[in-house]
């Protein structure tokens, strides 16, 4: 067993295979370790997030050296048949691959039992394993932009299904109509851990009524659109999708569901602090600036992040400028522009009181990746401004980092693992001394760079594990991927180094053309952990 370093407040677990995984994750369930705050597993390691203030690695990695090596028991939930059309665009190079037809591989899959192992990825994205052996196949060089919704695919030895339309380097074989994550269904996963799964071919099997997929974004409620309240904004326009956004969904991952929440955090808190608000209330990220909205009532206004110029017309017609990082005060007739950002990538809009802006899953954060929160505004939206809390104060405070400029070279301190060592020396610096360009096609999932690509020392498939936002994942392509705020619960490729924790917030607001300098902060060291005596 190996410990591996990836951030100060996590550590991920090396077994030797999946059943080593799960008997220990159980057996973690089972004798909580106080200070542990969440255990992500995967194909065959631990995520294990914790509270160093409470619990010092050292003493976590004696506790899970003291768990491990048990066995677990086999758990089987009731039987799922998915419905296939075996039209997958890599049918015929996952064929040539395996030196089979393509009649073989869909036989193969057919004939297989498979059992959902873990979820991870995406909400409801299932691991399936227990496949035939003869369709073990490598993941894509490079990842696609886009897989489509019911997606099913293979990955060295798992099937799966992709819930939702979301990148990913899965080898596509075929589509089901089933709806895997619906959020208005108990459980929203369809596959849960346990459930054993047979693909059928709808080619021979016609009976299945093809129904459209659930979808798992909500509006907000009918009353915070109506406008009926103290105080409300309606939308006159948008550029890039304008999200409302928290501090995202802890606790969730059972259900494959990462955290999200807002890119820059400490702008995020900012914001809400300078109106008055709690540091959590649901606030608008606006990527690259480009709203306008009209004032309904009275309200108090805080713009943070990326300096985006405001401009409020008055009722009267007149046009001033008001200052960013600031609390504003708004009057009815009120219309609100905000501009390009001149630096940074992100501005955070908070109203005194909040937004009237139902939960999903118990955060008001729209996980873009997922598709999973309170739909992104449109024209004609109106959102109702709730009362401010009694005894609440307005804040006075100084921007806490300086946001990035498209020219410049933004340098982000990195931990280094846990998968260094599937790199060469070269490779890792290289990683470390050239300039990685940010790419127009970067998101909230994260940052595309571009550059003198990395040459792995290992060329094996690395099985599926936990990912954090900061990971900087490396396809086969070697062109790093930076995860942010909605980056997958799991990957496979290996990640070569993560963004550590103080950077993450000046991660989230480098805009595309700048470049980005990785400076490693610490070296690459697993920690070999002896097993248990038997």
């Amino acid at each position: 067993m190996r410990l591996l370093p990836v951030r100060g407040d996590c550590i991920l677990v090396e077994l030797a295979d999946l059943g080593e995984a799960l008997a220990l994750f159980d057996a973690l369930e089972n004798h909580p370790v106080a200070g542990v705050r969440e255990i992500i597993p995967a194909a065959r390691t631990l995520l294990i997030s914790f509270d160093p203030a409470t619990l010092p690695e050292d003493r976590l990695a004696e506790a899970v050296a003291a768990l491990a090596g048990g066995e677990r028991k086999a758990v089987f939930g009731p039987l799922v048949e998915i419905p296939v059309r075996y039209d997958g665009e890599d049918l015929p190079e996952v064929a040539g691959i395996l030196g089979m037809s393509a009649d073989e591989v869909v036989r193969l899959h057919c004939e297989s039992n498979y059992v959902a192992a873990l979820t991870g990825f995406a909400p409801g994205f299932a691991y399936l394993t227990g496949g035939d052996p003869r369709l073990t196949v490598p993941r894509r060089k490079t990842p696609r932009m886009q897989v489509p919704a019911g997606a099913v695919g293979l990955a060295g030895e798992f099937s799966g299904v992709y819930p939702k339309a979301s990148p990913g380097g899965w080898q596509l074989i075929g589509t089901t109509p089933l709806a895997m994550f619906d959020v208005d269904r108990m459980p929203a996963s369809l596959l849960q851990p346990g459930t054993r799964v047979r693909f059928r071919n709808m080619a021979q099997h016609k009976t299945y009524e093809i129904k459209p997929a659930a979808g798992t974004s909500a509006k907000p409620k009918a009353e915070a659109q109506s406008g009926r309240g103290p105080a409300a904004i309606e939308i006159i326009s948008t550029g890039l999708p304008v999200l409302f956004q928290d501090l995202g969904r802890p606790g969730q991952a059972r259900q494959g569901i990462s955290i999200s929440g807002a890119a820059d955090r400490t702008s995020f808190k900012a914001a809400n602090r300078l109106v008055g608000n709690a540091a959590d209330a649901p606030a608008l990220e606006i990527a690259l600036g480009s709203l306008r909205f009209r004032v309904r009532g009275h309200g108090v206004m805080a713009l943070t992040g990326a300096t985006a110029p405001i401009a409020i017309t008055g009722a009267d017609g007149r046009t001033i400028s008001a200052p960013h990082h600031s609390a504003i005060a708004l009057d009815h007739g009120d219309v609100v522009s905000l501009g390009a950002p001149t630096t940074g990538m992100r501005s955070y809009l908070a109203l005194r009181g909040g937004f009237d802006v139902a939960p999903v899953l118990g955060s008001a954060a729209h996980d873009t990746l997922s598709q999973i929160g309170p739909a992104p505004l449109a024209d004609g939206d109106v959102v109702t401004i709730l009362p401010a809390r009694a005894g609440s104060l307005v804040s006075s405070e100084l921007p806490q980092q300086k946001m990035p400029g498209m020219a410049e070279t933004v340098v982000l301190d990195v931990v280094m693992g846990p998968r260094t060592d599937w790199f060469t020396e070269m490779a890792v610096e290289s990683f470390l001394t050239q300039d990685w360009s940010v790419t127009p096609q970067s998101s909230r999932v994260g940052i595309r760079l571009s550059g003198e690509g990395l040459a792995r020392r290992m060329h094996g498939e690395l099985p599926s594990e936990a990912t954090v936002r900061g990971a900087v994942q490396v396809p086969a392509s070697g062109q790093p991927v930076l995860f942010l705020a909605d980056h997958p619960l799991t990957g496979g490729y290996p990640v070569i180094a993560n963004v550590a924790g103080h950077h993450l917030d000046l991660a989230g607001q480098i805009p595309a053309g700048a470049r980005i300098r990785f400076n490693a902060v610490s070296s690459f060291a697993p920690r070999i952990i002896p097993g248990r005596p038997a």
